[in-house]
């Protein structure tokens, strides 16, 4: 049964993009993230794992408030550990 599911790019954006360049995640990049996971409507079991360990490389104090909040609500709402 194939996959729908953009874990795979989601981790390749992180590693390439987001934390190549600076260590953290901006609000662009944060938008990507989103982007990538809720391209078919709904965040899967993978993308989910995935967002977690990315949203994990990061803290409060390391990204724009606005962007902490975003991560926060995004979590929250998509049920992401």
């Amino acid at each position: 049964m194939a996959t729908s599911s953009n874990a795979n790019a989601i981790m390749q954006y992180s590693f390439l993009v987001a934390f190549a360049n600076d260590g953290t995640i901006d609000s662009g990049e944060l938008a990507m993230f989103e982007r990538l996971a809720l391209e078919d409507g709904t965040v899967d079991s993978q993308e989910r794992e995935m967002l977690s360990r990315i949203f994990g490389r990061v803290t409060r104090g390391s990204v724009d408030k606005d962007v902490w909040a975003e991560i926060c609500r995004f979590k929250a709402e998509h049920k992401i550990p």
